[in-house]
């Protein structure tokens, strides 16, 4: 038997601008990520993938390396790998909080929502209130169609968390799938207000002013991605629509 190790601190922020991500449904927000940046990075994350595989031949119970390559394995969207890892892990130490909380998003992005709520809440209920997994288990009723459990949970943490940008955007997400135009508009303008970089945030929000007809407020968005290096050809039809 392993002997058995304290839990990490959970800190959990590495993955929750790429949750974000995934409940933006904006196709034009792919397009961005796919830069010759990118494609470079995916390839060194590849790299430290396969060293990860072959480590692990020599060092198989080494928790370490598996949840680097798990983090690797998420990184690169291979869900199911990842959580296999994690599974290895809390069948050894149950009380793995960070292992509990990257395979609750796994789970979720494997659409075996029952599985990742249960995660969730065991995180929960060893640190209450715990930002990162009230957002998660907040996002994961969004994806499940629970969308009063969704706004309540993101209600919770803007009044917990005034100053998160990623919460404001989160009740902004679940509005804008609501079709709440305006509400979901003034909460990616606070979560702007915190974040002005924000890219997806930006397209998102300008998406809805271009359905609001709000044309002049949908170019300032677009020119600012524009200004933070945003391809101009990325966003033509969305330009095209401005002038309708």
């Amino acid at each position: 038997m392993p002997k058995k190790q304290k839990s990490p601190i959970f800190a959990g922020n590495i993955f929750i601008s790429m949750m974000n991500k995934t409940f933006v449904t904006l196709v034009l927000s792919l397009l961005l990520s796919l830069s010759a940046h990118a494609q470079q990075d995916r390839k060194a994350l590849r790299d430290s993938l396969k060293l990860a595989v072959e480590a692990l031949a020599y060092h198989p119970d080494s928790v370490d390396l598996r949840l680097r390559k798990a983090a690797w394995n998420m990184q690169l969207g291979e869900w199911q790998y990842a959580k296999d890892e994690y599974d290895w892990v809390i069948s050894r130490y149950p009380d793995h909080l960070a292992a509990r909380y990257y395979r609750a998003y796994a789970n979720t992005q494997l659409r075996r929502y029952n599985f990742a709520r249960l995660d969730y809440e065991n995180v929960l209920r060893v640190v209450p209130g715990n930002f990162d997994a009230r957002l998660g288990l907040a996002l994961l009723n969004q994806k499940d169609h629970h969308y009063t459990e969704a706004m309540d949970g993101v209600n919770l943490l803007i009044a917990s968390y005034p100053d998160s940008a990623t919460a404001w955007a989160a009740r902004a997400g679940i509005e804008k799938e609501r079709d709440m135009k305006e509400l979901a508009v003034y909460d990616y303008g606070e979560a702007l207000r915190r974040e002005p970089d924000n890219r997806d945030w930006l397209l998102a929000r300008a998406d809805l002013l271009i359905a609001l007809h709000r044309y002049n407020e949908a170019r300032k968005d677009l020119d600012r991605l524009v200004a933070l290096g945003v391809s101009r050809g990325q966003l033509r039809d969305m330009y095209r629509q401005t002038k309708e």
